[in-house]
């Protein structure tokens, strides 16, 4: 029997916390009624008996307390709310505990913001991690060592799991049901929750907000120029000699303060600007081309491609029903 110790962090949100318990235990139920014993062990475990989450508004109780459980198999770190430091502070004790677990031979995942007391540990320097995109820019600043992608639905690696934003968490319940209980069991479960199973990608989800909580005001100025001149063609020469700081130190400036390179940053706000308009309005795919200063089909259709994970047809289809009827 698979031992599953889902934490109760100070602060936690309480779907992810409860999805998962509910999801787990729904196994053993459907285990049960084909006369089969139960696979998952599921146990809530708390710093204290009673935790306070979702901002005060629930308690959970525990099963039991983190110093009883002396092995565990699989450890699940729910998302967790506010400000991101304190709760990482406030949740210091279990840090300790996930890493000698881990070492011991259990599984460790993270869902959505769950991610930043995960990285806590140590566990994920050099590894690859999945979050809530929103909270992209918080990630990389406190954890550099960790390469953070915000694209991915799930992150699997060395027995390490994370998961996207918010109930992407699903998919990777659902993918570890699938690697202790099989295929089928992953799939009964897809169709009684009514998740859907097959999504890799949380592109489409995104929204670029352009990234200025650095304090270098050079730069701020030139995102804030980038913003307002989407339709033109710009170049990192042009941005450059516009601000009087060389190629070299201007874009190695860029990347540290927005995690993005010139090139990536323009891309993205002309593909953002692309997306409010194919959502709102009527507009063909070349008028909001053209409006977004492209002029080549394919060079747009790639570079929304690869920032959304659809073609520009895909995602008016998907978010503007007007426009498809």
């Amino acid at each position: 029997m698979k031992h599953i110790s889902i934490l109760i962090p100070k602060g936690a949100i309480l779907g992810s916390l409860e999805g998962s318990r509910q999801l787990f235990s729904q196994v053993n139920e459907f285990l049960k009624a084909e006369g089969a014993p139960p696979l998952f062990k599921v146990q809530l475990v708390g710093l204290s008996m009673e935790t306070p989450v979702s901002g005060g508004l629930f308690t959970v109780n525990a099963s039991v307390l983190l110093e009883e459980v002396k092995k565990t198999d699989l450890i699940i770190i729910p998302a967790i709310d506010g400000d991101l430091q304190k709760a990482i502070e406030e949740n210091k004790d279990f840090i300790p505990w996930i890493i000698q677990q881990y070492k011991n031979g259990a599984e460790v995942a993270s869902l959505c913001l769950g991610a930043f007391l995960l990285a806590a540990t140590g566990l994920l320097n050099g590894r690859q991690c999945a979050t809530h995109w929103m909270a992209a820019n918080a990630f990389r600043q406190m954890f550099p060592e960790v390469n953070l992608v915000t694209e991915k639905i799930i992150t699997e690696e060395h027995g390490i799991y994370s998961s996207g934003g918010a109930f992407s968490y699903l998919n990777l319940i659902l993918h570890l049901i699938e690697k202790y209980a099989g295929h089928d069991m992953a799939v009964l479960s897809a169709k009684i929750f009514a998740i859907e199973i097959e999504r890799t990608s949380q592109s489409s989800f995104m929204i670029f907000q352009g990234q200025k909580e650095h304090r270098d005001d050079e730069v701020k100025k030139v995102q804030e120029f980038i913003e307002a001149n989407f339709k033109d063609k710009l170049t990192v020469e042009q941005l450059a000699d516009m601000f009087g700081i060389g190629r070299r130190s201007f874009e190695r400036r860029f990347k540290k303060a927005t995690s993005n390179t010139v090139v990536e940053y323009i891309q993205r706000v002309k593909v953002e600007v692309s997306k409010k308009s194919f959502e709102t309005s009527r507009k063909n795919i070349n008028e909001v081309m053209f409006e977004v200063g492209y002029s080549d089909t394919k060079a747009f259709r790639d570079v929304f491609k690869k920032i959304t994970g659809l073609t520009p047809l895909d995602y008016r289809n998907k978010y503007n029903k007007e426009a498809v009827a």
